[in-house]
């Protein structure tokens, strides 16, 4: 029983739930994830980690950046839980809007052929941008 407690503690996280629905999605780096659910990189990094000592996630090199993805193997508790999670968000608001914002994001790093802070930077301005032209129009 403390095994199923210590994964529902380490899933009692808006940052965790989120982080982890997405690479149910896709692998992405710290950076896109970042940029998906607008969070700091400290905090996403600490998240990340969590997940990753938690047993949910595997991860892997290309040169500077570390991807993330949810592992193969993961146990059986854990997959019935992301199955769970997964029927539950599937109509979330917050959820599809961040599966847009995954979308754009890869269609913008795409384009600008490179995933780095600045690009980042870059696509949050025009993302913060295109959402107050939204709400003032």
């Amino acid at each position: 029983m403390k095994n199923i407690a210590d994964i529902f503690k380490l899933l009692s996280d808006e940052h965790r739930l989120r982080i982890l629905m997405l690479l149910n999605n896709k692998e992405l780096n710290v950076c896109q994830v970042m940029g998906i659910i607008g969070s700091s990189q400290s905090l996403t990094s600490r998240n990340i980690s969590l997940l990753y000592r938690g047993g949910f996630l595997d991860e892997r090199r290309a040169g500077k950046h570390r991807f993330y993805r949810i592992r193969k193997d993961v146990s059986g508790e854990k997959k019935a839980i992301l199955v769970l999670l997964q029927t539950m968000v599937k109509s979330n608001t917050g959820h599809k809007e961040d599966l847009l914002t995954l979308k754009e994001c890869t269609v913008f790093q795409k384009k600008m052929g490179k995933c780095d802070m600045k690009t980042l930077q870059e696509f949050m301005r025009i993302k913060k941008r295109k959402l107050s032209e939204r709400l003032n129009a």
